[in-house]
């Protein structure tokens, strides 16, 4: 596998290399209005401001079904909680499923491609979910955001913030009691 290095799909760049780990954000396709698109793109905090947007809960939030919420799960997980591609494709470490975006952050393992394995994920679960909704065209939006983790503060600080996204968003009172992440099988 030839790994990208930095690169852009868009007008998102990505970094795509080995044994890194990557804190990645991908959301329904009507996730965020156009307005609140242009917005992040012009902003001095893109990150913070999405962050922000997300949690406001704009769209359908189809991941707000448990079902649909089950269906992105399970391209992690199977029903023992043992991992689906962990120590194949990438080593997983924390996740999150909220609404209408998904928190991940996972190692990319030798062999394998960050967005070869956002990819499949996306298609996976777009798949079914749009089948169990009853409804066609898109469901994630095309291009995902990505950040590779410096060192062991941040890798801890992005845990953290995986953990703790629902109960920011006033989802729950503690990460542990949130259904579709990994804190409640910590």
């Amino acid at each position: 596998m030839d790994h990208k290095g930095w690169h852009s799909r868009g007008y998102l760049p990505h970094f795509d290399s080995q044994d890194v780990v990557q804190f990645v954000t991908f959301r329904l396709a009507d996730s965020l209005p156009q307005e609140a698109v242009v917005k992040l793109r012009g902003a001095a905090r893109p990150e913070s401001l999405r962050d922000e947007l997300l949690d406001q809960g704009w769209s359908a939030c189809w991941l707000r079904s448990d079902s649909i919420a089950r269906i992105v799960e399970d391209a992690f997980l199977v029903e023992d909680a043992f991992l689906v591609f962990d120590g194949e494709r990438y080593r997983l470490h924390a996740w999150t499923i909220m609404p209408n975006h998904v928190h991940v952050l996972f190692t990319v393992l030798p062999g394998k491609s960050l967005s070869a394995i956002v990819s499949s994920w996306k298609r996976f679960t777009a798949r079914k979910a749009n089948s169990d909704i009853g409804r066609t065209g898109a469901f994630w939006q095309d291009d995902y955001w990505d950040r590779f983790i410096r060192n062991e503060d941040h890798f801890a600080a992005t845990e953290s913030y995986i953990d703790l996204n629902p109960v920011k968003a006033g989802l729950v009172e503690e990460a542990r009691l949130w259904p579709w992440g990994s804190a409640r099988l910590r």
